[in-house]
């Protein structure tokens, strides 16, 4: 062997093209996941687009729903302004009944002061 000066050559190994379990499962779990995220993806959009039409409906009833407030207000003044008249008309009926009750009295009065001038008899002393 020390006389020997014969160089082994080695070979590089030859590449061959093998499925290896891993890679198949690895490659089936990459697009199993770009699958997954693209259906999450939809779903997100797609609810987004649902919760954008449904907040569009909501603010049309919301509008809606003020357009009657507005009116219900203006309703609800006309009624304080409408009860308050008849208050203040309630209380001049008051008035003018206080006062007819004290002509009426008046009336009679005279009537009696009259009466007693025309049949010539004196008015009896209080």
């Amino acid at each position: 062997m020390a006389g020997n000066n014969d160089m082994t050559t080695v070979k590089a190994p030859a590449w061959k093209w093998e499925w290896n379990l891993n890679t198949v499962v690895i490659l089936c779990g990459f697009a199993g996941g770009i699958a997954a995220w693209g259906a999450t993806w939809n779903d997100v959009q797609r609810r987004s687009e649902d919760n954008s039409l449904s907040i569009e409906r909501l603010d049309k009833r919301l509008t809606a729903v003020e357009g009657s407030m507005r009116v219900l207000d203006i309703q609800e003044l006309r009624l304080s302004t409408v009860e308050k008249q008849a208050s203040d008309a309630s209380v001049s009926m008051r008035s003018l009944e206080t006062t007819l009750n004290s002509l009426g009295t008046d009336i009679r009065v005279v009537k009696e002061i009259l009466q007693r001038l025309e049949s010539g008899r004196p008015s009896p002393s209080r």
